[in-house]
């Protein structure tokens, strides 16, 4: 715990955002500096709750107590020791996880939970700062060879337990450079790439081999969809709009030449818009949107070809990428920004039905939100307008109202209620709908669950001898912190396949539920 009375003299803090104006002119990381004097404060509100739920609702189970007390200590090099325990990258999971251990801290059935997250990003950075991250190679090689295909959280975490543990590792990706969407879906605003690229540079002086702009799995046909209105399933994945030039590897080949293949892709088959006008120019899906956006900030590419300035700007979808290409299109200068949820606006507090220490359904305002345009909620879109052209220039929709007589919940639409808003731009981020069925799942005749995910079976095994799955591309869509658990788990599980036993940590089980 932390001071035993620190619940009782210390507020809830958090640094503060820098202003809308000053961080609108670049793409900078929006939090100002925080004092270490405040994030030991943060520190000794952690309480001696007996039960510390924050462990069951981190899928990594992290030593939250242990290491906010030792922040409280001013023990900072102890305290990355015990968050390097169960997370390979705690810099990263600081900016960008939702922080279910905050909606189940104890000290939240009252009062405002403990700052779980942000110390979790103080913490590594200060050991960044002091260059307490260093490279753990392994003392003897095993002589195994394994291929992890996938740079994501997932697989990224999952190749560095591997080569930890003696293994030779090398990690396959068909975008650019490593990373996945952390790298090209992330904007620069919630995560600097220089943060990712540290962190790799880390694995590879530990030993982990990239093999970038190479995709594995030789598709059934290999030209791909006009991207700009591609069909469902069809999809090529992250920024597909913007794809490289790619090497195609048989994915027989690749399991022919190592002990054992991990696939780690993600849940890249974005949910499309079937309705009238999705065809037209300017509609696009989110990643399509915000890979070149992201690839013209890390200097790989002069301008974006989906550049938002001066345009009239929809963005249907309510959630964590609807919000990034909120963020992207505002600093990009767009004219006017619309963003349509389904979903009603969520109460601004913990309801009844969401009791502590659940995961509570609550409106979230993040720092795009702060930045401007128009949330609508209850509503959805019924056509996109051709401007004569074969361009979109107007969005029609109408209200919704959820209608639970028949049992399942319906989206009914409320009479009266139509409008059309002004768009010549329509971003789709409504979600994932599971892994992608051509390449490496069509080769290998790989089996699907229910969801359209991989399915595995307790030691991550795949329907394929020696083909593990890991990540989003078996859990479906969900968190970093679900992704890097996965790896670290499935690490575990090749591991042990490989050399009849492991040391290394498995936090998780195939099937355990998200932010239950």
């Amino acid at each position: 715990m932390g001071k035993p009375t620190g619940f009782l003299e210390f507020r809830r803090e958090l640094p503060r955002r820098r202003p809308v104006p000053v961080r609108l002119r670049d793409w900078r990381e929006v939090y100002e500096p925080f004092a270490e004097e405040l994030a030991r404060h943060q520190g000794a509100r952690c309480m001696d709750c007996g039960i510390p739920f924050c462990h069951d609702a981190c899928p990594l189970g992290n030593l939250i107590p242990e290491w906010n007390d030792l922040v409280y200590k001013d023990d900072w090099s102890d305290a990355i020791e015990r968050l390097h325990a169960t997370n390979n990258f705690p810099e990263m999971t600081g900016r960008l996880c939702p922080a279910p251990c905050e909606a189940a801290c104890v000290l939240g059935i009252n009062d405002d939970p403990v700052t779980i997250e942000r110390l979790e990003y103080e913490i590594a950075e200060r050991a960044w700062s002091e260059g307490w991250v260093t490279p753990q190679p392994a003392a003897l090689p095993t002589g195994k060879r394994i291929a992890v295909v996938g740079s994501g959280p997932a697989g990224l975490a999952c190749a560095q337990q591997l080569v930890r543990a003696g293994h030779a590792v090398t990690v396959f990706e068909r975008a650019e450079r490593p990373g996945g969407l952390l790298r090209y879906g992330i904007p620069e605003f919630k995560m600097e790439k220089h943060v990712l690229d540290r962190r790799l540079a880390q694995l590879r002086a530990e030993g982990v081999a990239f093999v970038c702009a190479t995709s594995i799995g030789v598709p059934p046909d290999t030209q791909g969809p006009d991207s700009s209105h591609p069909e469902p399933g069809e999809r090529r994945g992250i920024g597909s709009a913007c794809a490289p030039d790619v090497t195609v590897l048989s994915a027989r080949s690749l399991l022919a030449d190592h002990d054992a293949v991990v696939l780690a892709g993600g849940a890249t088959l974005p949910r499309d818009l079937p309705v009238p006008g999705r065809h037209l120019r300017g509609v696009l899906f989110a990643l399509d949107f915000l890979k070149p956006a992201n690839l013209v900030q890390e200097g790989s590419l002069g301008e974006s070809p989906f550049d938002a300035k001066g345009r009239h700007v929809v963005i249907i979808g309510g959630g964590d990428t609807g919000a990034d290409c909120l963020g992207t299109v505002h600093r990009q200068g767009a004219t006017t920004v619309h963003q349509l949820e389904i979903l009603p606006e969520p109460p601004s507090q913990r309801s009844a039905e969401h009791p502590w220490p659940v995961w509570p359904i609550i409106l979230r305002t993040s720092s795009a939100h702060e930045e401007g345009g128009r949330r609508l909620f209850s509503v959805t879109a019924t056509e996109l307008v051709d401007d004569g052209t074969g361009a979109v220039k107007s969005l029609r929709g109408h209200e919704v109202a959820i209608d639970t007589t028949s049992g399942a919940p319906v989206f009914a639409p409320v009479p009266g209620s139509e409008f059309e808003l002004p768009c010549d731009m329509v971003l789709l981020a409504m979600g994932f709908v599971g892994s992608e069925r051509h390449g490496v799942v069509a080769e290998l005749g790989l089996e699907l669950d229910a969801r359209g995910s991989l399915s595995v079976d307790a030691t991550w095994a795949t329907s394929e001898p020696g083909v593990f799955a890991c990540g989003d591309i078996a859990r479906g869509q969900s968190l970093i912190v679900w992704a890097i658990a996965e790896g670290r788990a499935a690490a575990a599980a090749v591991d042990r396949r490989l050399m009849g036993t492991t040391a290394l940590p498995a936090p998780v089980v195939p099937g355990q539920l998200a932010m239950r």
